[in-house]
């Protein structure tokens, strides 16, 4: 499955990847390009290659995308790229409610948590990386595990 996004990773014990969604202009590039400059790594620009395997989902860059990013003002340039990636979050490019409720999207029948957040905030990148922390990536699923009983995480995280 292709999907109109982006991809970039962190390492937080393996490869952790955010989905980054929106529509055309909606600063999905951006986003990405500036969560680089705060230490993720590009998987994928514009499209993304989404399978599953073993209740996991993955992404990749399509091969003619592999290694190049677009960034608005200075073309398609290369850029150093991860093959693939595990990916633990969802992020849509829209207005962000300032106390949101717990959501997930489904990719090829697999549950992932989302957030909304404005992506041309100067605030984006560092919020991804909370989300990231506090959304299951650093206790391997906590956060899915969660919802999956219907028991709403506690804030700050569900480390212990």
């Amino acid at each position: 499955m292709i999907v109109h996004a982006g991809l970039i990773a962190t390492f937080a014990g393996g490869w952790r990847g955010v989905l980054i969604l929106g529509g055309s202009g909606a600063g999905k590039s951006d986003l990405a390009l500036r969560c680089l400059d705060h230490g993720f790594r590009l998987v994928a620009d514009d499209r993304v290659l989404l399978w599953a395997c073993e209740g996991l989902l993955y992404g990749r860059a399509p091969d003619t995308l592999a290694g190049l990013m677009e960034v608005r003002g200075l073309g398609v340039l290369p850029e150093p790229a991860l093959a693939y990636c595990r990916i633990v979050l969802a992020a849509r490019c829209e207005t962000a409610e300032r106390t949101p409720d717990p959501v997930t999207e489904s990719y090829l029948g697999l549950k992932v948590p989302s957030v909304n957040l404005a992506p041309l905030e100067s605030s984006a990148p560092a919020k991804l990386r909370r989300a990231l922390q506090h959304l299951g990536a650093a206790t391997e699923g906590g956060y899915q595990d969660a919802l999956a009983v219907g028991v709403s995480p506690r804030p700050g995280g569900d480390s212990r």
